[in-house]
């Protein structure tokens, strides 16, 4: 009787599980069966569900349900706390599988050359994210001594940034931020949050619900300047042919319309401002310089000439995420990615790395929603099943699930499991309790290998 299928895959966020999925629903799954391990270097899974969606979206995090119901069939095994290039490489798992899938994501901050983006308060945001994410491989402290901060960027990422630093630490007590969190937040002195686009209300890349949030706290008074509610052709065209584009856009016209308020704290969103350098002193950050831009009549802009200095203590980067390069694996510099074609890792001489793939950010970089990661799981897990049809993947040396077992135990690696996660889950609920909050994030390595019974 032939074996189930083998299959690794490096990473348990959305990208990785959904691969998952899309292996448990083929007609292998049936027939002669698929055995799945999911290697995360994290000791919880979810990914950037857990470390990347700020705490006081509890709608996304919804996510994690459906997520959960994938990691809860017999058929899958999760071996947290286990790093890919440190404790176990490209060899071992070929030792083991008969292919492999990297859904490893992207979690550091995509460069912005600037000058000044050095100075002391210049932040990126995947830091800052990760920060208020209770993520425990940052620092557990963050400065906030900043009264006016500038966000640059006019993604989701930037929006959460902006609203974390202008709701009040008490605001985001019922999340599950971590006592560190509210602790730092607390000393928070932000009052004015400026966020800028290069660009025009109609190329802002925010979704239209993450936009209306932010004018749903009672303390963040959102103001949009009427000059920079203006279309050009190009920006028209894509109000057209994109609903959520012109959802943004209208948003942002009724606010620009409206009269200012009297919250206590004040979030200027910024348009046709781009950002030339970041101005210090004594290695501080002071101000921040921008060009007003107008637009071309494609919807890109171009220079004015004219110049702005916006009086800020702080500057926090949104300008994307990039992935680390894998161990073992081709690397495209310029994109952050791993080269391929329909999910299969391609190598310099055009070949397809054996038994090989990717999926999610670390295939096609940090970009789209939800829906996109999933198609694209499919299209990766589609090819991999092709190339097990029509016997183009490696045979494994020990395939045994058991041995995977042994070599963590031979090389002395502590790893959670599936079973850890509930005992996870169960302690940060209990930890929250006693406030009347969902849960409170542990944030410790040790402290999370220790409740999940590493």
């Amino acid at each position: 009787m032939p074996r189930p299928l083998r299959v690794a895959i490096v990473g348990s966020g959305p990208a990785g599980i959904y691969a998952a999925d899309a292996l448990l629903k083929s007609e292998v799954a049936a027939e002669p069966g698929v055995s799945i391990d999911i290697f995360e270097r994290m000791p919880a899974p979810f990914g950037l569900i857990r470390y990347g969606v700020a705490p006081d979206h509890p709608r996304i995090k919804g996510i994690i349900t459906a997520l959960h119901q994938v990691l809860d069939k017999p058929q899958i095994r999760l071996f947290g706390n286990v790093d890919y290039g440190t404790d176990i490489g490209l060899d071992d798992l070929r030792a083991f599988y008969d292919g492999v899938i990297f859904a490893t994501g992207a979690t550091a901050d995509r460069a912005l050359s600037l000058p000044g983006i050095d100075l002391d308060g210049s932040y990126g945001a995947a830091d800052f994210v990760s920060w208020y994410d209770g993520h425990p491989d940052v620092p557990r402290t963050w400065p906030l001594e900043a009264e006016k901060v500038a966000v640059l960027g006019v993604g989701n990422v930037a929006l959460d940034i902006a609203r974390v630093l202008a709701k009040t630490a008490d605001e985001l007590l019922p999340t599950e931020i971590p006592a560190n969190v509210h602790e730092g937040l607390k000393a928070n002195r932000a009052k004015e949050i400026h966020v800028f686009g290069r660009r025009g209300p109609a190329q802002a890349k925010f979704s239209p619900m993450e936009l209306r949030e932010l004018d749903h706290s009672p303390n963040i008074e959102v103001i949009v300047d009427p000059e920079d509610i203006d279309y050009d052709e190009g920006s028209i065209t894509t109000r057209r042919g994109n609903k959520q584009a012109d959802m943004v856009a209208k948003t942002l016209e009724n606010w620009a319309i409206r009269d200012t308020g009297d919250r206590p704290h004040k979030l200027f969103l910024h348009f046709f401002e781009s950002p030339v350098e970041v101005l210090g002193e004594d290695g501080k950050v002071v101000g921040l310089r921008t060009e007003r831009t107008e637009l071309d009549g494609t919807g890109n802009v171009k220079g004015t000439g004219t110049f702005h200095t916006w009086d800020v203590g702080a500057v926090y980067r949104a300008v994307g995420y990039l992935s680390d390069k894998l161990p073992k694996l081709p690397w495209d510099i310029d994109s952050g990615t791993v080269p391929d074609e329909g999910g299969r890792v391609m190598q310099e001489s055009g070949e397809h790395l054996q038994s090989t793939y990717v999926t999610g950010w670390i295939r096609r970089g940090p970009i789209g929603l939800i829906g996109h990661t999933k198609g694209d799981a499919n299209e990766t897990v589609a090819n991999l099943l092709d190339d097990y049809r029509n016997d183009r993947l490696h045979t494994p040396a020990t395939p045994a699930p058991e041995a995977v077992d042994a070599f963590l135990a031979e090389r002395d690696i502590r790893f959670t499991t599936w079973d850890g996660w509930y005992q996870l889950d169960a302690a940060e609920k209990a930890l929250g309790e006693p406030e009347g909050r969902e849960r409170v994030k542990i944030v410790e390595r040790e402290d999370m290998l220790r409740a999940s019974g590493a």
